[in-house]
């Protein structure tokens, strides 16, 4: 007897990758991740190449993850792919403090967040 196949978490037509641990807010890893939703994958690595954000490199990695996973794994043409999916959620966050004036204590904290991107294959019309 052996177990039973897990379900795909995608679609046929779709492929996924997801980074955690990344050293920056969700609040800042969105404003990338809005910079490529709805994008075709050429265009959207070229984007995240030529971006001034300190955290588009981290991103422009997991996207190229998802275009081999759809490759690789999913047997799916990489010139019909655009970018689905990319949100952006929370991860740990470290605290740390400093100290201030009669006393107190000034904490700082240091949020960690994580992306998921889907690239979905879409036909092109002619």
């Amino acid at each position: 007897m052996s177990k039973v196949k897990n379900p795909r978490r995608v679609a046929d037509n779709e492929a996924m990758a997801k980074t955690r641990m990344l050293r920056t807010s969700p609040q800042k890893l969105n404003l990338v991740a809005a910079m490529i939703r709805g994008k075709k994958v050429e265009k959207a690595l070229q984007d995240l190449t030529f971006s001034k954000k300190r955290i588009s490199d981290d991103v422009r990695k997991c996207l190229q993850s998802a275009i081999a996973n759809a490759e690789n794994n999913h047997n799916l043409d990489v010139d019909e792919l655009i970018v689905a999916e990319a949100y952006v959620g929370k991860n740990l966050t470290m605290k740390r403090g400093r100290p201030r004036a009669r006393g107190r204590f000034g904490r700082i904290i240091k949020p960690f967040s994580e992306i998921t991107i889907k690239v979905r294959q879409v036909e092109e019309q002619a």
